[in-house]
């Protein structure tokens, strides 16, 4: 089973980041935080590593009510809280990739069943948001 939904696209690596948060945010995800992957490596671990992963965003979606149902059914999901979505771009390349987790791997690893009509409505918007990027704006 693969864990991401996954989308190419031509867009630089910066105007893809903006248009991934547009889209999160068009289907009721704020974005709670933000990982320069790039950035860190090249602080932590030194010009070469951050090279390598080139440019690499972490963001930590959120959809309040979606994240409420989830909690009130299971209080141990807050450990997959947020939704991570991954906008990268390797060096040389001429696309960017953007990757968004996939809602049915809380469905497997939680027993609470109110888990499932959550990760379903989660996966719903998540797809359209990636799908919106991919549709000429």
């Amino acid at each position: 089973m693969s864990y991401a939904h996954t989308i190419t696209m031509d867009a630089p690596f910066d105007e893809a980041v903006q248009l991934t948060k547009a889209a999160l945010a068009e289907q009721g995800f704020g974005v709670l935080t933000e990982i320069d992957l790039h950035a860190t490596f090249a602080v932590k671990l030194g010009a070469e590593q951050a090279e390598a992963v080139g440019e690499y965003i972490i963001l930590g979606a959120c959809n309040p009510v979606l994240a409420s149902r989830a909690v009130a059914a299971d209080p141990s999901i807050g450990a997959l809280l947020p939704c991570n979505v991954v906008v990268r771009r390797a060096v040389g390349a001429t696309a960017t990739t953007v990757q968004a987790i996939d809602p049915a791997i809380m469905v497997q690893l939680s027993h609470a069943p109110e888990i499932k009509d959550v990760a379903a409505d989660a996966d719903t918007r998540l797809r359209a948001a990636l799908a919106s990027m991919l549709t000429p704006r």
